[in-house]
């Protein structure tokens, strides 16, 4: 195979794993961002249903000194009772004092009800926030496991770069222009495979002459249509030896 194209070839596969980890590297910090959204929904969620659970007790609060307020004006009337002169009197406060007793236990029931409500956010809450920091300690784990391949990523993209610089200098002048030219025009993809009479990557069929001179590896020939440098990958021929034995 011609130097300047077996160099060309590996001079692609380099930059291509270089393009591959900026590419993950730069979506590393959205994922980041994705996974705090998560947490925060799941932290809003928590805080949701503590605010629930506060408003609950300070209503529960509030009938609780509703129901003291009318047991307190119960036994008013229960003391004023023993006061009156007149049947009338008598009959009046008897009402008044079951008008008493009956919204002392409405509100005793509302209480219940209350209780009831405020034990069903409990159970909410404390699942919430089990499953919050369940969340937490898998965010974590997911962040540092994403700095990690960041740092593994810059790693191997600079040794990456270094190794290409260094192969970039065995390419003849003409060559490294050629493919430095060919790669900005196409998205950073120079060099591809021709097989079975077809550029791989535009998938435009080769003039059958300029598909006999690919195969020979022996020159820089560009694709009619994309213009990229092809190579040929031969077919290898199975050994004789190994034929035989099966």
């Amino acid at each position: 195979m011609n130097s300047d194209l077996q160099h060309l070839i590996r001079l692609q596969q380099l930059d291509t794993e270089i393009e591959s980890a900026k590419r993950r590297i730069a979506e590393i910090p959205s994922v980041q961002l994705a996974l705090d959204a998560q947490l925060a929904e799941q932290q809003a969620a928590v805080a949701a249903i503590r605010q629930r659970l506060a408003e609950s007790q300070t209503r529960r609060r509030a009938t609780e000194a509703e129901v003291a307020s009318l047991q307190a004006r119960l036994s008013k009337y229960k003391g004023q009772l023993m006061e009156v002169k007149t049947n009338k009197e008598y009959q009046a406060m008897q009402k008044e004092i079951a008008t008493a007793e009956e919204s002392v236990r409405s509100q005793e029931d509302r209480i219940l009800e209350q209780m009831e409500e405020a034990e069903t956010l409990a159970r909410e809450l404390k699942v919430g926030e089990a499953a919050l920091k369940s969340q937490q300690d898998d965010i974590m784990r997911d962040r540092s496991r994403l700095e990690g391949e960041a740092s593994a990523l810059q790693t191997r993209a600079h040794e990456t770069l270094s190794a290409r610089t260094a192969l970039a200098k065995e390419l003849s002048p003409a060559a490294l222009r050629l493919f430095e030219h060919v790669s900005r025009q196409r998205k950073g993809l120079a060099v591809a495979e021709a097989r079975d009479g077809i550029c791989t990557v535009c998938h435009v069929r080769l003039r059958p002459q300029v598909f006999n001179e690919v195969r020979r590896n022996e020159s820089l020939i560009q694709c009619e249509s994309c213009l990229r440098i092809l190579y040929f990958t031969p077919v290898p021929t199975p050994d004789p030896g190994t034929r035989q034995a099966s």
